[in-house]
């Protein structure tokens, strides 16, 4: 094979190596939504008790990985991006971690009669809220997704060559 017929080859793959490469980007991107959201904090208790509607753990969060995220690749100049976001407000503190603080709330009191947390603006009495931790840790979540994300479209990738040979 002469090196201009080599060239026309080349050439003529080059639809199937972009359709290749935005298959390998899609399904890299999905996965690391998969793992994303595997990783996001559960929506059930130890004893499998749904937590589903009880303050945070409400698992809308874990819904969001696939809501927010873009897995169609879209080119720009010679590269194709995808998106993987959770536009959750707390989704950063999740993924990061955060400092917690014990602050004086003033007019918060148990009341002696019924053992309740009770909550009187204008009470000269209050308490101390918050925990003994001083941070929380995070999880991490886009981190471990973006792993995922490499090791899959490196694996995806390899079919390039097999379109190029």
């Amino acid at each position: 094979m002469t090196l201009m017929e080599r060239a026309r080859q080349l050439r003529s793959t080059v639809p199937q190596i972009e359709a290749t490469m935005k298959r390998a980007c899609r399904n890299a991107t999905l996965r690391a939504i998969e793992k994303a959201a595997e990783l996001t904090p559960p929506t059930q208790d130890d004893d499998g008790d749904d937590l589903r509607g009880t303050s945070t753990r409400s698992g809308e969060m874990k819904q969001h990985w696939a809501t927010d995220s873009k897995p169609d690749p879209r080119k720009s100049g010679s590269a194709y991006k995808t998106t993987l976001a959770n536009d959750m407000e707390y989704a950063s503190y999740v993924n990061d971690g955060h400092r917690m603080d014990r602050h004086f709330v003033p007019g918060l009191y148990i009341d002696p009669e019924s053992g309740l947390l009770e909550y009187a603006p204008g009470a000269k009495v209050g308490i101390v809220v918050g925990t003994k931790t001083t941070r929380v840790p995070g999880i991490f979540m886009v981190d471990e997704a973006k792993k995922e994300y490499k090791r899959v479209l490196r694996r995806e990738l390899g079919r390039v060559r097999e379109v190029i040979e």
